[in-house]
């Protein structure tokens, strides 16, 4: 196994974000020529902060069921605001894809996780992936295969306010109106938005259920797959769903599952056998 850190901020001359790269070799003399998919695990936070709960626990998980892991870390409130978290995200796809073949890496099967905030950054790549060359100024290829948000925040209307208020410090009133066009998530969805394997609880107080709802609908009605599940019980910010993570609470015994259900979807859009 390898594992070592890239610091997108240098590399793309960016405000900050880094890689975590956690990378299986594979250690027989069969299969040599066999690619892995990739995870970018993108924590959340409220965009003050990225959880370490949502971090290494999550890449390690994955990393057991056959994909190279990287855990993306972004500046956060104060110090950055959009669309600078949308930039470094998208370099961390464009470099994982241009370092495919040292990474042992697949460039077309590179997909992300995010929770809470974090999800909502996926998501906000999900479905603007396409203005992003555009909007940086310049050339990057940062489509996810397919991305899985994890009690996401998706809209301003049913979210958590303090996501926005972090993600838009500084602006007027008048173009955080004009920039929630975007980053309201479900309206945003369009026929490019890849594919997605959401989850929440009912019962989550901090981002209700309602937002994974309305972006699974709007991926619906644009005809583009998706995989939902909505647990009944379970308190925000779940990670991995295990009780080593979590200390116990109602529902843990389903909500573990999850990650085996997110890589059973991702495998969907692969090449490789597992």
């Amino acid at each position: 196994m390898k594992a070592y850190t890239v610091d997108l901020g240098k590399e793309y001359g960016l405000q900050g974000g880094t890689l975590e790269c956690i990378l299986a070799e594979n250690p027989w003399d069969v299969n040599t020529d066999w690619k892995r998919p990739a995870l970018i695990v993108v924590p959340g936070g409220g965009y003050g902060m990225c959880s370490k709960r949502e971090a290494e626990p999550i890449a390690f998980e994955f990393l057991k069921y056959g994909f190279q892991a990287f855990i993306f870390k972004y500046v956060c409130a104060p110090d950055g605001r959009y669309p600078e978290q949308l930039f470094e995200l998208s370099a961390a796809v464009d470099y994982v894809k241009k370092h495919a073949e040292e990474m042992n890496v697949n460039p077309n099967e590179v997909f992300a996780v995010g929770f809470s905030a974090g999800g909502h950054l996926t998501a906000n790549l999900a479905v603007e992936h396409q203005n992003v060359a555009t909007k940086w100024g310049r050339e990057i290829d940062c489509k996810p295969t397919a991305v899985g948000l994890c009690y996401p925040v998706i809209s301003q209307i049913h979210g958590h306010q303090g996501s926005y208020d972090n993600l838009l410090n500084g602006y007027s009133e008048e173009a955080k109106e004009e920039l929630l066009k975007t980053l309201n998530l479900d309206q945003a969805v369009n026929e490019q938005t890849p594919p997605a394997f959401i989850w929440a609880t009912v019962s989550d107080k901090a981002v209700p259920a309602d937002n994974a709802l309305r972006y699974a609908m709007a991926l619906d009605k644009n005809g583009i797959e998706y995989e939902l599940h909505m647990y009944p019980r379970g308190v925000h910010g779940l990670s991995t769903g295990s009780f080593e993570i979590n200390h116990g609470g109602e529902g843990l015994d389903r909500i573990g599952r999850w990650m085996e259900d997110c890589s059973k979807f991702f495998r969907m859009y692969v090449e490789e056998k597992f």
